[in-house]
């Protein structure tokens, strides 16, 4: 029987497959990704793919129609069933398979779902996605044949290699876990089990309705229960996952946010004790101060695109031991694989707390002080949201201005800087700014404001509290 599928061209997105159950993302679609990539697979050589799912409620028939479609194409699919996205990333590593492939929506709001891939360990991404499209379209798979399943429980073998790396002794931390109903709900059970101290766990069960709040740590409004716990609990750290666990948020003990740059900071420091002078990757809407911290921690600062498929590209690329987004995603090649896992980080931070003499607020407390707009997103077509990237960037270069252009546009200017940038999965504009004062981020803000409008966009909403940092 000849096989062709047309995808929703909306859900082949930059770093994954995404889309809205039942409407631009199907079990057919499901069929045909695992009829694509086991063909991509099998014409890299490889036989084994192996296969995991979140917590959605429409993630386990998905990932029937996926290990069909590999099957179907001669594969031994290994299933490791239900769990957090990074302990997928670690049972490929593990079993040294030549694909992975996650059914997960991530972050995204319950009805959502999608998927991530790996292909000789390596993050699958970009054209290789759009590549898809086309043999799906052209039916240009490799001949129906009949490979094998099994599956394999890894859940013991994954939390017993956690806590391999737990570096912070036997002292009692006193700590707040929201498992935000994530995939990490089982897994996390087993790993504070394992861990010295007291442990509470808000939203422990998988739960694809997400009940408690929408699963992203990102956002203060979703913390809000668990910033109320750690205070009422006089807890020493709160921490936070988003629907596949490969994001963390992180709370102190006065139950104030650390964003992903705050995390980083710690962390490098910790990292090049080790790894003196190593290179330390963070994305472009990263603070201007995370940078200053790890050069004077001794380590090399370096500025990446965002994303978390390139920012691991990027890790194999330059043998960094440590990087992070501001989106929560932190990935540890110093004893660890250089995938993003907030398991692991959260194991790593709780150590570095551990063999501190001082409360997290105290650290967070000592960082220098910077005000910033949040992260404001806006709406611009797909078709013109690249090409007013490369209109402001044309006019920073007449102007002279002091520009880096690795990810759309950030600015540096005496009052501080501005980033303009067009995301990869959406049609929005992205628009960050930091400095030191009010006054100086009112005027970098109006600089965004002058050059969009001479793109003939409208002034982006700063109406959001800016945040301290």
């Amino acid at each position: 029987m000849t096989f062709t599928h047309t995808f929703n061209p909306t859900s082949l997105r930059e770093y994954d497959i995404r889309g809205i159950v039942g409407k631009s993302l199907t079990s057919e679609d499901a069929f045909a990704i695992g009829r694509t990539f086991g063909s991509v697979v099998v014409r890299h050589g490889g036989k084994t793919v192996v296969t995991g799912y979140d917590g959605r409620l429409s993630s386990p028939d998905l990932e029937d129609a996926l290990v069909e479609g590999l099957v179907a194409c001669g594969l031994n699919v290994v299933r490791v069933r239900c769990g957090p996205t990074p302990m997928l990333y670690f049972a490929s590593v593990s079993l040294q398979a030549d694909g992975a492939v996650m059914v997960t929506g991530s972050h995204n709001p319950a009805d959502y779902n999608g998927f991530k891939m790996m292909l000789a360990g390596k993050p699958f991404f970009g054209p290789q996605i759009q590549e898809l499209g086309v043999l799906a379209e052209t039916g240009h798979v490799v001949p129906s044949a009949r490979g094998t399943i099994r599956g394999l429980d890894l859940r013991t073998d994954y939390v017993r290699r956690l806590l391999k790396d737990w570096d912070g002794g036997e002292k009692p931390l006193k700590v707040v876990w929201d498992n935000g109903n994530s995939a990490a709900g089982d897994v996390l059970q087993k790993l504070i089990a394992g861990l010295p101290g007291e442990h509470i766990v808000l939203n422990g069960a998988i739960d694809g309705h997400f009940p408690a709040h929408h699963p992203d740590p990102t956002v203060a409004k979703n913390l809000e229960q668990l910033i109320a716990e750690v205070r009422n609990q006089k807890a020493d750290v709160g921490l936070a996952f988003d629907g596949d666990a490969d994001r963390v948020g992180v709370v102190d003990d006065q139950g104030e946010i650390l964003w992903g740059d705050q995390i980083l900071i710690l962390l490098a420091r910790d990292v090049l004790k080790t790894h003196p002078g190593a290179t330390i990757i963070a994305d472009v809407k990263a603070s201007q101060v995370l940078f200053d911290e790890v050069r004077k921690a001794g380590g090399k600062p370096l500025m990446w695109r965002t994303g978390h498929s390139l920012i691991k590209t990027k890790i194999a690329e330059t043998g960094s031991p440590l990087a992070g987004e501001m989106s929560g995603h932190i990935f540890f090649a110093d004893k660890w694989y250089g995938f993003d896992d907030a398991l692991y980080a959260a194991v790593r931070l709780l150590g570095i707390l551990a063999r501190q003499d001082k409360p997290l607020s105290a650290i967070r407390e000592a960082l220098p002080r910077t005000v910033s707009t949040p992260e404001v997103r806006f709406d611009c077509d797909d078709t013109r949201k690249f090409k007013v990237i490369e209109e402001v960037a044309a006019r920073l270069r007449h102007e002279g201005a002091d520009v880096s252009e690795i990810d759309g546009v950030r600015v540096n200017t005496p009052d501080g800087w501005w980033l303009l940038r067009a995301s990869n999965t959406q049609a929005v504009l992205v628009v960050r700014a930091e400095g030191p004062d009010e006054a100086s981020l009112e005027r970098l803000k109006q600089a965004v404001v002058a050059q969009l409008a001479q793109s003939g966009l409208s002034t982006p909403d700063f109406s959001g509290n800016n945040a301290g940092h």
